[in-house]
């Protein structure tokens, strides 16, 4: 509990830090405001965000456009992981068009999802998903294929069906990898969402973000990318609580 406290204090002391450092080189001049606003304006348009309720909307798009690419993105890049991992040779068919696929850039897809599905929600959610896909699929291809041999062949011994070796071996074995990828994805599905917001959109922090850098707002710019940096934060606390309750036998 100490060195949690500790930890946390430690934090929040690094934070402070540089925010203040951040203040005084702004506010002596060292850094031009023009480019750099100073945090304590930054934090002054968020409350007025807040009370206005202004912030809300386009807060809620981006979540919702998140949340759909991650849970898309994420379930299936943990099937098709599981699946090409326990059927080799699929993963040895697949493997090219899944590395030309990962290639793809992303910036390049934006314009073309936008194009297919329009200015609304469903073209960021394609761009999340295949951001999120890949980095799932490969770390749950490489958490299914690092399970240690001698105890599939162990529990296939005492007569485990497939079903019970992937129930009982495969997926808490892979589970740490899973979780791994979840942490990094989360950042990537708001990035890509924020993306295509940024090139089309109606709503969104993104596009928010987009209207306050086209008229030379700085703080606006500022002030929408520290909201998507406190809600991030907020889920990967959630997805923490969620992976220390599913590795709890680990303890």
């Amino acid at each position: 509990m100490r060195a949690r406290v500790s930890l946390l204090l430690g934090q929040i002391l690094i934070a402070v830090a540089f925010l203040s450092t951040w203040q005084v080189l702004v506010t002596t001049g060292k850094l031009d405001k023009f480019f750099f606003s100073r945090p304590s304006d930054i934090a002054a348009r968020i409350g007025t965000w807040l009370q206005t309720g202004s912030i809300w909307p386009h807060l809620l798009v981006t979540l919702e456009e998140a949340a759909l690419a991650f849970a898309l993105g994420a379930g299936a890049g943990v099937l098709c992981g599981f699946a090409l991992a326990r059927s080799p040779r699929l993963g040895a068919l697949a493997d090219p068009f899944i590395k030309i696929l990962n290639a793809l850039p992303r910036v390049v897809l934006a314009p073309i999802f936008l194009l297919w599905f329009g200015l609304g929600i469903w073209s960021k959610v394609a761009l999340g998903v295949t951001v999120v896909f890949f980095i799932v699929f490969f770390n749950t291809h490489q958490g299914v294929r690092d399970v240690d041999k001698s105890v599939v062949d162990n529990a296939r011994m005492l007569g485990a069906s497939e079903w019970q070796l992937t129930r009982h071996v495969l997926i808490p074995s892979a589970l740490t990898w899973v979780f791994s990828s979840l942490h990094i994805s989360i950042g990537f599905a708001v990035i890509a969402v924020v993306v295509g917001e940024y090139l089309g959109a109606s709503r969104g922090v993104g596009y928010l973000i987009s209207q306050a850098e086209g008229v030379f707002d700085t703080t606006g710019v500022f002030a929408g990318m520290a909201v998507l940096s406190a809600s991030v934060l907020l889920v990967g606390l959630g997805v923490n609580r969620l992976e220390k309750w599913l590795l709890r036998w680990k303890s």
